[in-house]
Order: structure tokens, then C-alpha cells, then sequence
């Protein structure tokens, strides 16, 4: 336990923050399963590559009708009770995932379960940041929040071919079955509601009501704005993730290399999400770092859709990672703090609909988009780049942070 100007911080926030890193692991590791083995398993299931894409999109679909719930959930009954609602329904559908693994439907079915339980988890982000750590540790808090959702899809970005080739995809989904359950009894052992006393000065704990504070946040244009920027850049990293394999398979890159570069992507990612969510801690500045994030991000998308080399592909995945990755935390604890007085859960989950909304329709526009004779997804790639150039001209107009 720590002493600070008029309250105190618990060492135990960082045992808080650690189990419930492990729930999100654990469903994003789940999430990005089939993405690398696009092709593999759609002759395995004897599906088309939509189909299988629609085991990743389903997450976003169904946040769609969940994120509303679970942001209630999340500021209603707390961290403890809304996360391990998450963390359970990941424990059984991912087992009921490998256990049923030779089934397309029941995969499906069970991919929805997992779909249902990651708002649960995600949502709840900036909460478990607001509640056991001072303002000052919050974005470095979310970000390594943000990092575990990273180290997931990185993990089943690189693992999911090897395990794949060497053990079957049943096997495979077996063995991410017994690591769901696993996060989902360390969550329920080692999990804690608030610490006892609040870790900022009094009053800064209170939130308004779901609703209240959604109408609220609606009304700030900084927050608005913000939303927009989300939607573009979310939207572009669930896409690029989703179709990864189908992207550099027509440029003549094995699954293997598919997912090694995903897998680079968002190892990069992760220590962005390390680096620059400190450095804005350290300066009290969240703007300058958003509009570095954007612009690096869209230099390293560029050389995406055009890297015909494996070495230029991994060094712009490595670019578009490392600064599209690290401006998650940042805008997730940017946005609570022009939300305010809205509630953590509800600004963090209108963040997260607007990539899931966008997910969805990149998806399916870069499918629509790929030309017929290669299947070369470059055109849509193309149409990305000048998004996030849009959405890096809307985070000139952001105001920083009174909350800093």
C-alpha cells in the first residue's frame, strides 16, 4: 500500500490487473483463431473463406446487441461480477469449441458463445484502470489492458499455423479450450471488486448513470470525434487481422508466413502499447501521442498494401502495429476522461462499437473488393490508407484532456 496526497493505492491492484489481463487473453487468442488458416480450414469444414471469416466477424456482429448489457453490467454490479460472467462464458465455449471442433455449425455456435462473453471482458477496461489505479497510472494501466487483447491475437496469430499443421485443427482447438478454462479459474480465485479505499481524491470516483452519461458523452464533440477516429482505425486493424492470410497469399506468401507477419504486427503492437501509453503518463498529454499513433500507423498500412518482399511486409506490419496498436490505450483513457462524468464501461464500450460496426463492413468490403483473377486485396488497402489519413486530419481537431 502506497501513501499519496490525501488517498491511497493498494499493491494488490496490479494482482487485479494481471488476472484480468489473463481473461483477455484468453478470448482474443480465441477470437483470431481461423485467421491465419483461413484457406486450411476452409477445406478442412468444406467451406468457402467467408465462412470462415465469419468466425472472426461473428465477435463483431455480436457486440453489437451485447455491448449496451454488458456496459451496464460492468457499471451496475462491478468488475468481479461482469468480467467473470466473460471469463466463464470463455472457459466453456472455448472448451465446447475443441470438444466439438469437427462441426463448422457447432464451431460457429460456440464461436458465438465466445462472441457474447468478449464485451463482458473488454469493456471493462478503463473500470478496472478507474477503480484501483490513481489518474496519473491510468492510461499506462489500460495499456497494458489493451496489451493483453494484443498478446492474444499475436499469440493465435503465430501459434495457430504450427499447431494446425502439427496437431490438427481439432487439436488446436482443444488445446486453446484448455487455456480458456484455465484464465477462467484464475480470474474467479484471484479477482477483486475495489480496493478498500478509492485510489484518487474523493469525487473523482463519481460517474453518472449508464444512460445519463451516454446522452452526455454524445454531446462533446471531442468524444464524438474521437468515436469517429475509432471507427477508422479499429475498423482497419480487425479487417487487416481477419484477412491477413488472403491478403499476402496472391503476393505468394505461405500460411505460415501469413501468421508470422500478423503474429509481428501486433508484437510490435504490444510494445507500443507499452511505450507510448507511459510516455503520455509521464507528459500528461494525450493528443501529441494520438496524432503520432495515426500517423505512423498509416505510413506502415501503406507499405502493407504494397510490400512485395517478405522483409518490407514485416517491417511495415512491424510499423502498423507498433503505432496503430499503441493508440488504443491511449484514446480508450482519453475517451473516459472527455466522457466524464460518464460511466468507464459505457465510453469504453461505444469506443470498441464503432471498430466493431466498421470491422464488419471493411470485411466485407475488402472481400467485394478483391480482384477476381488474383484475389488481390491491394484496392481496398489502398481505400484504408485514405481513411486513416481522414482520421488522422480529425485528431488535429481534439482538444487535450482538462482530467490530465
Amino acid at each position: 500500500m502506497q501513501e499519496q496526497t490525501g488517498f491511497r493505492v493498494y499493491g494488490y491492484r496490479w494482482v487485479v490487473l494481471l488476472v484480468f489481463m489473463v481473461a483477455i487473453f484468453a478470448n482474443q487468442l480465441l477470437w483470431i483463431t481461423f485467421a491465419p488458416i483461413t484457406g486450411e480450414a476452409a477445406r478442412y469444414y468444406g467451406v468457402s473463406d467467408l465462412a470462415i471469416g465469419l468466425l472472426s466477424m461473428s465477435f463483431m456482429v455480436v457486440y453489437l446487441v451485447v455491448w449496451i448489457p454488458a456496459s451496464w453490467a460492468i457499471d451496475t454490479y462491478g468488475i468481479r461480477v461482469a468480467v467473470g460472467i466473460g471469463a466463464v462464458l470463455t472457459g466453456i465455449f472455448g472448451l465446447l469449441r475443441g470438444l466439438l471442433a469437427p462441426t463448422y455449425a457447432l464451431v460457429l455456435a460456440s464461436q458465438i458463445g465466445l462472441a457474447v462473453a468478449q464485451p463482458f471482458i473488454l469493456n471493462a477496461i478503463t473500470k478496472v484502470a478507474a477503480r484501483w489505479f490513481p489518474i496519473q497510472e491510468r492510461a499506462s494501466a489500460s495499456g497494458l489492458g489493451t496489451l493483453a487483447m494484443y498478446f492474444g491475437i499475436v499469440t493465435g496469430l503465430a501459434l495457430t499455423p504450427f499447431l494446425a499443421i502439427h496437431s490438427g485443427i481439432p487439436g488446436m482447438l482443444v488445446i486453446y479450450g484448455i487455456v480458456a478454462v484455465v484464465a477462467m479459474v484464475v480470474f474467479l480465485v484471484f479477482a477483486r471488486e475495489r480496493p478498500p479505499t478509492p485510489p484518487c481524491p474523493p469525487g473523482m470516483d463519481d460517474r453518472a448513470l449508464v444512460l445519463d452519461g451516454l446522452k452526455g458523452a454524445l454531446h462533446k464533440v471531442d468524444f464524438v470525434l474521437l468515436m469517429v477516429i475509432f471507427f477508422i482505425g479499429l475498423g482497419v486493424f480487425n479487417s487487416v487481422t481477419t484477412w491477413i492470410e488472403d491478403i499476402v497469399r496472391p503476393r505468394g506468401f505461405s500460411i505460415t508466413q501469413a501468421g508470422i507477419a500478423g503474429g509481428v504486427m501486433v508484437g510490435a503492437g504490444i510494445l507500443g502499447a507499452l511505450v507510448l501509453p507511459a510516455l503520455s503518463d509521464r507528459r500528461r498529454k494525450r493528443v501529441p501521442f494520438l496524432l503520432l499513433a495515426l500517423g505512423g500507423a498509416t505510413l506502415g498500412l501503406a507499405g502493407i498494401a504494397y510490400a512485395t518482399t517478405y522483409g518490407l511486409l514485416l517491417l511495415s506490419a512491424a510499423t502498423l502495429g507498433f503505432f496503430l496498436l499503441a493508440a488504443g490505450p491511449i484514446g480508450f483513457q482519453y475517451g473516459a476522461e472527455v466522457a466524464y462524468p460518464a460511466p468507464e464501461g459505457t465510453s469504453n464500450g461505444m469506443l470498441l462499437l464503432m471498430g466493431q460496426i466498421s470491422g464488419i463492413l471493411f470485411i466485407f468490403g475488402m472481400d467485394s473488393l478483391r480482384a477476381p483473377d488474383t484475389g488481390s486485396m491491394t484496392l481496398s488497402l489502398v481505400i484504408l490508407v485514405g481513411l486513416m489519413v481522414v482520421a488522422l486530419l480529425l485528431c488535429t481537431r481534439l482538444k487535450e484532456s482538462a482530467l490530465v
